[in-house]
Protein backbone atom coordinates (compact mmCIF):
# COMPACT_ATOMS: atom_id res chain seq x y z
CA UNK A 1 0.00 0.00 0.00
CA UNK A 2 2.86 2.51 0.62
CA UNK A 3 4.62 3.83 -2.58
CA UNK A 4 8.25 3.91 -2.67
CA UNK A 5 10.28 6.92 -1.60
CA UNK A 6 11.48 9.66 -3.77
CA UNK A 7 14.88 9.26 -5.47
CA UNK A 8 16.25 12.87 -3.98
CA UNK A 9 15.86 14.01 -0.41
CA UNK A 10 13.69 16.69 0.68
CA UNK A 11 15.76 19.94 0.57
CA UNK A 12 14.56 23.00 2.96
CA UNK A 13 14.44 26.00 1.16
CA UNK A 14 14.35 29.63 2.63
CA UNK A 15 12.07 32.34 0.81
CA UNK A 16 13.12 36.39 1.27
CA UNK A 17 11.53 39.28 -0.54
CA UNK A 18 13.96 41.51 -1.95
CA UNK A 19 14.36 44.60 -4.46
CA UNK A 20 16.76 44.71 -7.05
CA UNK A 21 19.74 46.74 -6.52
CA UNK A 22 21.27 49.39 -9.34
CA UNK A 23 23.98 47.35 -10.11
CA UNK A 24 21.35 44.93 -11.14
CA UNK A 25 22.14 42.08 -8.18
CA UNK A 26 19.87 41.28 -5.54
CA UNK A 27 21.73 40.55 -1.75
CA UNK A 28 21.38 37.18 0.16
CA UNK A 29 22.80 36.20 2.41
CA UNK A 30 25.40 38.92 2.45
CA UNK A 31 26.52 37.37 -1.22
CA UNK A 32 25.20 39.59 -4.45
CA UNK A 33 23.14 37.07 -7.21
CA UNK A 34 22.71 39.11 -10.81
CA UNK A 35 19.28 39.02 -12.25
CA UNK A 36 18.09 40.98 -15.28
CA UNK A 37 19.04 44.15 -16.02
CA UNK A 38 15.47 45.64 -17.05
CA UNK A 39 14.56 44.19 -13.08
CA UNK A 40 16.36 47.25 -11.40
CA UNK A 41 14.61 48.62 -8.18
CA UNK A 42 12.15 45.89 -8.98
CA UNK A 43 10.44 43.72 -5.87
CA UNK A 44 11.60 39.83 -6.53
CA UNK A 45 11.31 37.04 -4.32
CA UNK A 46 14.66 34.93 -3.81
CA UNK A 47 14.45 31.05 -2.90
CA UNK A 48 17.11 29.08 -1.76
CA UNK A 49 18.78 25.76 -1.01
CA UNK A 50 21.83 24.46 0.00
CA UNK A 51 22.79 24.47 -3.98
CA UNK A 52 21.12 27.02 -5.59
CA UNK A 53 19.51 30.22 -5.47
CA UNK A 54 16.83 31.04 -7.51
CA UNK A 55 15.16 34.40 -8.02
CA UNK A 56 11.35 35.04 -9.17
CA UNK A 57 9.73 37.71 -10.82
CA UNK A 58 5.97 37.66 -10.66
CA UNK A 59 6.31 34.31 -9.92
CA UNK A 60 8.22 33.33 -13.02
CA UNK A 61 12.08 32.63 -12.61
CA UNK A 62 14.34 35.08 -13.73
CA UNK A 63 17.81 34.12 -12.33
CA UNK A 64 19.18 30.87 -11.10
CA UNK A 65 22.58 30.51 -9.51
CA UNK A 66 24.85 28.02 -7.81
CA UNK A 67 24.74 28.98 -3.99
CA UNK A 68 27.95 30.78 -2.87
CA UNK A 69 28.08 31.99 0.83
CA UNK A 70 31.22 33.91 0.42
CA UNK A 71 30.19 37.74 1.51
CA UNK A 72 30.99 40.37 -0.13
CA UNK A 73 31.31 38.70 -3.25
CA UNK A 74 29.21 38.86 -6.71
CA UNK A 75 27.90 35.59 -8.78
CA UNK A 76 26.97 37.48 -12.20
CA UNK A 77 25.67 35.62 -15.94
CA UNK A 78 26.95 37.56 -18.45
CA UNK A 79 23.76 38.17 -20.27
CA UNK A 80 22.22 39.74 -17.26
CA UNK A 81 24.59 42.63 -18.01
CA UNK A 82 23.65 45.82 -20.10
CA UNK A 83 25.36 45.89 -23.23
CA UNK A 84 27.67 48.93 -22.21
CA UNK A 85 28.92 46.72 -19.01
CA UNK A 86 29.79 43.24 -21.34
CA UNK A 87 32.59 44.94 -22.55
CA UNK A 88 34.13 45.56 -19.07
CA UNK A 89 33.11 41.98 -17.74
CA UNK A 90 36.58 40.79 -19.33
CA UNK A 91 38.11 43.48 -17.22
CA UNK A 92 39.72 42.54 -13.90
CA UNK A 93 42.65 43.95 -11.97
CA UNK A 94 44.34 40.52 -12.43
CA UNK A 95 44.52 40.90 -16.44
CA UNK A 96 45.85 44.14 -16.38
CA UNK A 97 48.57 43.19 -13.85
CA UNK A 98 49.35 39.69 -15.96
CA UNK A 99 49.91 42.25 -18.84
CA UNK A 100 51.98 44.97 -17.10
CA UNK A 101 54.51 41.92 -16.16
CA UNK A 102 54.93 40.80 -19.74
CA UNK A 103 56.19 44.83 -20.22
CA UNK A 104 58.56 44.86 -16.54
CA UNK A 105 58.70 45.22 -13.34
CA UNK A 106 58.09 49.19 -13.71
CA UNK A 107 54.90 48.83 -15.55
CA UNK A 108 53.78 46.65 -13.18
CA UNK A 109 54.40 49.25 -10.22
CA UNK A 110 52.64 51.75 -12.46
CA UNK A 111 49.53 49.55 -12.81
CA UNK A 112 49.31 48.54 -9.45
CA UNK A 113 49.72 52.06 -8.51
CA UNK A 114 47.00 53.31 -10.73
CA UNK A 115 44.60 50.62 -8.83
CA UNK A 116 45.37 51.52 -5.07
CA UNK A 117 45.03 55.39 -5.79
CA UNK A 118 41.65 55.52 -7.05
CA UNK A 119 38.46 54.85 -4.84
CA UNK A 120 37.27 52.15 -6.91
CA UNK A 121 39.17 49.34 -8.56
CA UNK A 122 36.91 50.20 -11.91
CA UNK A 123 38.08 53.68 -12.08
CA UNK A 124 41.57 52.29 -12.88
CA UNK A 125 40.33 50.20 -15.81
CA UNK A 126 40.28 52.79 -18.46
CA UNK A 127 43.87 54.29 -17.70
CA UNK A 128 45.10 50.73 -17.71
CA UNK A 129 43.46 49.73 -21.42
CA UNK A 130 44.72 53.27 -22.38
CA UNK A 131 48.66 51.76 -21.81
CA UNK A 132 47.82 48.98 -23.41
CA UNK A 133 46.35 50.99 -26.61
CA UNK A 134 50.44 52.77 -26.09
CA UNK A 135 52.00 49.85 -25.92
CA UNK A 136 51.29 49.04 -29.28
CA UNK A 137 51.64 52.36 -30.25
CA UNK A 138 55.27 52.90 -28.83
CA UNK A 139 56.53 49.34 -28.40
CA UNK A 140 57.39 47.90 -24.63
CA UNK A 141 60.82 48.91 -23.97
CA UNK A 142 59.82 52.96 -24.60
CA UNK A 143 56.78 52.10 -22.42
CA UNK A 144 58.98 50.74 -19.39
CA UNK A 145 61.23 53.75 -19.67
CA UNK A 146 57.72 55.92 -19.18
CA UNK A 147 56.51 54.31 -16.72
CA UNK A 148 59.70 54.76 -14.90
CA UNK A 149 59.65 58.58 -15.65
CA UNK A 150 55.82 57.86 -14.51
CA UNK A 151 56.84 56.50 -11.00
CA UNK A 152 59.50 59.38 -10.33
CA UNK A 153 57.01 61.87 -10.79
CA UNK A 154 54.24 60.22 -9.26
CA UNK A 155 51.80 60.14 -12.36
CA UNK A 156 49.32 57.23 -12.24
CA UNK A 157 47.77 58.22 -15.15
CA UNK A 158 47.62 57.02 -18.90
CA UNK A 159 47.88 60.76 -19.84
CA UNK A 160 50.86 61.39 -17.57
CA UNK A 161 52.62 58.23 -19.41
CA UNK A 162 50.81 59.89 -23.22
CA UNK A 163 52.88 63.05 -22.64
CA UNK A 164 55.77 61.71 -21.69
CA UNK A 165 56.15 59.18 -24.57
CA UNK A 166 54.75 62.10 -26.52
CA UNK A 167 57.15 64.58 -25.59
CA UNK A 168 59.58 61.61 -26.10
CA UNK A 169 61.14 62.60 -21.83
CA UNK A 170 61.23 58.53 -21.73
CA UNK A 171 64.29 58.70 -24.29
CA UNK A 172 66.32 61.13 -21.77
CA UNK A 173 67.88 59.59 -18.47
CA UNK A 174 66.63 60.59 -14.95
CA UNK A 175 70.01 61.35 -13.86
CA UNK A 176 70.98 64.10 -16.57
CA UNK A 177 67.92 66.55 -15.02
CA UNK A 178 69.85 68.82 -13.17
CA UNK A 179 69.00 68.76 -9.48
CA UNK A 180 65.15 68.15 -9.83
CA UNK A 181 63.93 65.26 -7.55
CA UNK A 182 60.70 62.80 -7.36
CA UNK A 183 57.54 64.94 -6.88
CA UNK A 184 59.19 67.80 -5.67
CA UNK A 185 60.01 71.18 -8.03
CA UNK A 186 63.91 72.43 -7.81
CA UNK A 187 62.20 75.76 -6.60
CA UNK A 188 60.77 74.80 -3.79
CA UNK A 189 62.67 75.10 -0.30
CA UNK A 190 63.41 71.71 1.65
CA UNK A 191 63.06 71.38 5.29
CA UNK A 192 66.57 72.53 5.84
CA UNK A 193 65.44 75.82 5.24
CA UNK A 194 63.33 76.37 8.67
CA UNK A 195 65.83 75.22 10.80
Amino acid sequence: MLRPLPKTCFEVAEWKRARVNIDYHVEFKRHYYSVPHTLVRKQVDVWATDQVVEVFYNRRRVSSHKRDDTPGRHSTHPEHMPESHRHYAECNPERFINWAKKIGDLTEQLVNGIFSCRPHIEHGYRSCLGLMRLESRYGKERLEAAAKRALFFGLYSCKGVRNILEAGLDKVPLEEESGVTGKAHANIRGTDYYS
